[in-house]
């Protein structure tokens, strides 16, 4: 079992059974979009940012990208990180048939993908935790990348989040923090030129 410092939120009930078995920590659901009208809810969630860090941990579909959209625009940037789970096809176990877009979700994620997600977001693992690199990576950097702005942007952009094992669904401003957790600029920007050169 891996301890991790921060709070993390999910979505559900078997999200948050599935963590349990992975992980030790604080673990608070959202009850799905419930958590839009539950004010208790949020303040105890800010208040996590605020103390502990807290970790968001949603599915990687578009509901659970409105969820992740809406606790960043209550809760503090300081002290809240966010762990992206890769698009993966298949259905949980416990359902008849997959969810809309035919992803799974945290339940459905092996538990080294979920510690792998964790590690990636920053946060602290059994005392340990990933700093971003000292000169991150820019928007600047994304757009001479051809990775927004131009033609051809959403393709490679999409194409990028495949191979890194990100959601589709991630923001540019999600896919740069991201970036700047799994890269330094230098190796990240190594690697662009690297995939720009002909073989």
């Amino acid at each position: 079992m891996i301890k991790v410092r921060q709070a993390i939120v999910v979505e559900g009930r078997y999200d948050k059974n599935m963590l349990r078995q992975v992980v030790d920590a604080a673990i608070f659901e959202t009850n799905g979009f419930a958590v839009m009208h539950d004010q208790a809810l949020v303040g105890l969630l800010r208040k996590a940012a605020q103390t502990t860090g807290l970790v968001i941990l949603t599915d990687s579909d578009g509901a659970g990208f409105v969820i992740r959209s809406y606790l960043r625009g209550v809760l503090p940037a300081e002290g809240v990180l966010h762990a992206y789970i890769p698009d993966i096809p298949g259905k949980e176990r416990r359902k008849r048939t997959p969810g809309k877009e035919g992803k799974l979700g945290v339940e459905g994620m092996r538990p080294e993908v979920l510690v792998d997600a964790l590690r990636a977001s920053g946060a602290e693992l059994d005392g340990v935790s990933v700093r971003s690199a000292a000169e991150p990576i820019t928007k600047l950097d994304l757009y001479r990348a051809g990775l927004t702005g131009g033609v051809g942007s959403r393709e490679k952009r999409l194409a990028l989040l495949r191979e890194l094992e990100l959601p589709a669904h991630m923001s540019t401003n999600a896919l740069l923090q991201a970036l700047n957790l799994l890269f330094t600029r230098e190796t990240f920007l190594a690697r662009i030129q690297q995939q720009e050169e002909p073989s």
